[in-house]
């Protein structure tokens, strides 16, 4: 037997991960997952953590809607069951403002499609009862645009990023939320960049009946192990009525995983799909750390934080484009403007791990997913400005060491 294809011990190095997402795990986190001592799924402290984690949820999403679970995956996992609920010939409009959005519209058209849509192009099916409205990169979605695209075409669904890393831009969801309860329209929003992040409560949103996130943005958990979902009565009841273009990720199924059946709490338990007591002890971890921080001090903290960076990259010369507070988009100075993707590689050829933005126009997004303090941001600056003078452009150190020291001097002397 040949050994030619047994390689060398994977060694992944310790980077700085300071783009839109994945964010960095907690130590907290990393070390629950790996001390959880249990292979047995059943056994009554796994069980206690499902029950726990789905409570945590209701606390974290600010609602009382019982479907409120986790699915096993990343956010795709979560927003494909929020859009399973859409059926062939559903009319849905979808808001598009960078590309996150572009491809939950994807997700709808190919929910939406017909058999003879699908049997054209079934990668990219142009459902007929699908209307997009794109608005342009680095725009938000307004109220106004909201108002008018509903009021026009009255569709049975509607879905919206809630924050759009594409582009770092925030989405108005009042405004969604407002005309999808005018209109009668099943809203559903795409939260995988703003939960853990933003303060907000989605009972507040009587209009929306469809949450979706990710574990590994705002909550800062492993990768792979829960994407946070919530959906209201009306949500379930359409489902029920009508099917779910799912097998794996159908709301109600999935629900009973974390024993949810029939609309109510199973206290005990119940038997699941094999989650693995490492997954759900990280995941615990990773929900009571955001309980016990509380979500409008970690909101400020955000704000606390990106305003700082936001004020040393533009007095490098950068143009920032986005209003995140987890997430920097910007321009490059303009004798470096075309090199963003250059600059993007060069950092992470040094382990320094900023991203471009995925579509056009080629912008650099910077984030400080749970990098929430002084030093973390200074090194972040440091870095790249450093990247910066070794693509040949000029940075005043003594200038951006201003702004950044003054951000943060102004926000501790109002506090």
């Amino acid at each position: 037997m040949s050994n030619e294809n047994i390689f060398p011990k994977l060694e992944i190095p310790q980077t700085i991960a300071a783009g839109p997402g994945p964010g960095n795990t907690d130590a907290r986190v990393l070390a629950a997952f790996s001390n959880a001592g249990l292979a047995d799924h059943m056994h009554a402290d796994v069980l206690r953590g499902m029950i726990e984690c789905k409570k945590m949820l209701r606390d974290v999403w600010g609602t009382s809607n019982i479907h409120t679970f986790g699915v096993a995956g990343t956010g795709w996992s979560g927003l494909d069951m929020m859009f399973s609920g859409v059926q062939p010939g559903d009319k849905v409009v979808m808001f598009v403002n960078g590309t996150f959005s572009g491809i939950d519209a994807l997700s709808a058209r190919m929910k939406a499609a017909t058999a003879e849509e699908m049997a054209q192009n079934s990668l990219n099916p142009e459902a007929s009862s699908v209307i997009t409205i794109n608005v342009p990169h680095g725009q938000s979605v307004s109220g106004d645009i909201i108002e008018k695209a509903l009021s026009e075409h009255k569709p049975k669904w509607a879905a919206m990023a809630h924050w759009e890393t594409g582009s770092g831009r925030i989405n108005d969801i009042e405004g969604f939320s407002a005309a999808c309860e005018k209109y009668g329209v099943l809203g559903l929003v795409d939260a995988v960049s703003s939960l853990g992040v933003s303060n907000f409560r989605i009972d507040d949103y009587p209009g929306i009946h469809g949450w979706a996130s990710c574990p590994q943005k705002g909550i800062c958990c492993l990768p792979v192990t829960y994407a946070p979902v919530s959906f209201s009565d009306r949500f379930i009841e359409t489902v029920l009525a009508s099917g779910a273009r799912s097998f794996v990720h159908h709301p109600v199924m999935e629900a009973r995983h974390w024993g949810i059946v029939e609309g109510k709490d199973v206290e005990k338990g119940t038997y699941h799909r094999t989650h693995s007591a490492y997954a759900i002890a990280a995941f615990h971890e990773a929900l009571r750390i955001t309980l016990a921080q509380g979500l409008a001090a970690r909101s400020a903290e955000y704000e606390y934080h990106e305003n700082a960076l936001r004020s040393a990259v533009e007095a490098m010369g950068c143009e920032v484009t986005s209003n995140m507070t987890s997430l920097v988009v910007l321009n490059l100075p303009k004798d470096l403007a075309g090199r963003e993707m250059e600059l993007v590689q060069h950092c992470r050829a040094q382990n320094f791990g900023i991203w471009p933005t995925l579509s056009e126009p080629v912008q650099v997004r910077i984030g400080i997913l749970n990098l929430l303090t002084r030093e973390s941001v200074t090194e972040i600056v440091d870095r790249f400005a450093q990247a910066i003078r070794d693509l040949g452009g000029n940075i005043d150190d003594a200038f951006v060491k201003e702004a950044l020291n003054s951000s943060y001097n102004v926000a501790v002397a109002a506090e």
